[in-house]
Order: structure tokens, then sequence, then C-alpha cells
């Protein structure tokens, strides 16, 4: 079955450049052109991923997506946005978007963002979760505690429930930032490249200028630092990053 994709842009030369590709990609599209008319189309059912525009008129994407999230939709959602100061990329996120694409930008890239959100869908599926749980059972040993429950630094993840929490104190995360979380604390005390971690989170490369792992990592800080304490994710500059263990 092709994958569903509802496009909300109000600018009609991108709105109907982006649903003539991703129509020829495969994606069946509704595109619209405002956020209350994304907020009806997401109602009367539920597509696979939303690509919202963040300035639209009446209900823009942001409000949109805050609306959804709010819902209890887990919908995947990426934000198109002009906007590329980092505050308005965390303002997105923050909103419960699960990825963003700055204009002008090249359709090779929504594709790709668009597989990466999709695939990490299908991991967290709950019946292919129930299924792939019942496999593993069957074909491999028991899970330790610390397989089930990675610890690293005072933090705990519970990766099934998709929890977290730093010192006994439970952090809210996103999809995102649980799994960028969930990797370091895996990894604890080695440093992952650049590389290594956009592969493994976003299934794809955005190459030396991209920005968004920055914002995914100073977004966690925010919420994991505390006061008067060294920050618990660590740049190696021109590396990546590591979770400190000390």
């Amino acid at each position: 079955m092709p994958r569903t994709v509802l496009l909300a842009e109000d600018d009609r030369a991108i709105r109907h450049a982006l649903e003539r590709a991703l129509t020829l990609e495969g994606y069946r599209v509704t595109a619209v052109a405002d956020g209350v008319e994304a907020l009806a189309q997401a109602h009367r059912g539920r597509p696979d991923v939303l690509v919202l525009d963040v300035m639209m008129p009446g209900i823009d994407g942001l409000q949109v997506c805050r609306e959804l999230r709010a819902e209890g939709d887990t919908t995947p959602i990426l934000m198109l946005t002009a906007l590329v100061e980092t505050a308005d990329r965390i303002a997105g996120l923050d909103a419960g978007a699960d990825d963003y694409v700055v204009k002008p930008f090249d359709v090779e890239e929504v594709f790709a963002r668009l597989r990466a959100l999709l695939r990490r869908t299908d991991r967290t599926d709950p019946a292919e979760r129930a299924e792939s749980d019942t496999d593993d059972r069957a074909a491999a040993p028991e899970e330790t505690p610390d397989d089930r429950y990675p610890e690293a630094a005072g933090l705990r993840m519970d990766p099934r429930a998709r929890r977290a929490w730093r010192d006994g104190r439970e952090v809210e995360l996103t999809r995102t930032e649980f799994e960028l979380l969930e990797l370091l604390v895996r990894n604890a005390g080695t440093v992952l490249d650049h590389s290594t971690i956009y592969d493994r989170i976003w299934g794809y490369d955005f190459g030396p200028g991209s920005k968004n792992l920055a914002v995914y990592v100073g977004y966690l800080r925010r919420k994991l630092d505390q006061p008067g304490a060294p920050q618990l994710i660590q740049t190696v500059r021109g590396v990546g990053y590591v979770l400190r263990t000390d």
C-alpha cells in the first residue's frame, strides 16, 4: 500500500510542486493550503506522515502540530520552515514536530527525511513491536536488565515504554530526542561521530552543513542539564558527541 502524506503549504507553487514530486515518488498525497483544513483532514483519516509549513494564515503549522499532539496523535510530522534561527527550529520541536527542512530545500532531502521518519514509525508501531518481541523471545536468549533498561550517568531508560529518568525524575522527550538519548546512553563514554549519529537516528547523513543534530543535542541539554553542573552531553569539536560518565 502506498504511504499517505498530508501536505499543508499556503504557497501554491511550492504546494503543487511538492505534491507532484511526492506523487511521482509513490506517495498518496492530500494537499491543503492552510492549517484549518490540515486539522480537518487529519481528523478525517490519519495519514502516515504530515508535512506542515510553519508560516500559514489563520492556524499556522506550529499550532496544527500542538493541537494534534494535545489530542494524543503521534503521527510523525515534518515541518517546512523559512526560519533559520536555532530558536525558531526549537519552537517547532517543542510543538511536537519530529524533524524540519529549511526552505529553499532540495526535494531529495524531503524524501530522505520522510523515509527516515517512516522507518522509525515502523520500528515503534505497536503491532510490529509485539510481533518482533515474540520473534525475539523465540530466537534470542533472555535480555539482561541492562539491555532492557540502559543506564548511565544517572540516566535510566525504558525503550519499550519510551520513558526516561534522570536521578529519579522523569524527563519528557519527543520521539527523536528519546532515540538520540538512548543511542548516547548505550554508548556512554564513547565518542560518536556526526555521520554515525545521523545514520542511526535519521537513516541519512545530511552532511557537514546540517544543523539538525546540534539543535536536538541543544534541546536535550535544556531538559537534562542541572544548574552549576558540567554538561551531560559533551561536544568533541570536529568529531561528534559523547555522554560523559565521570
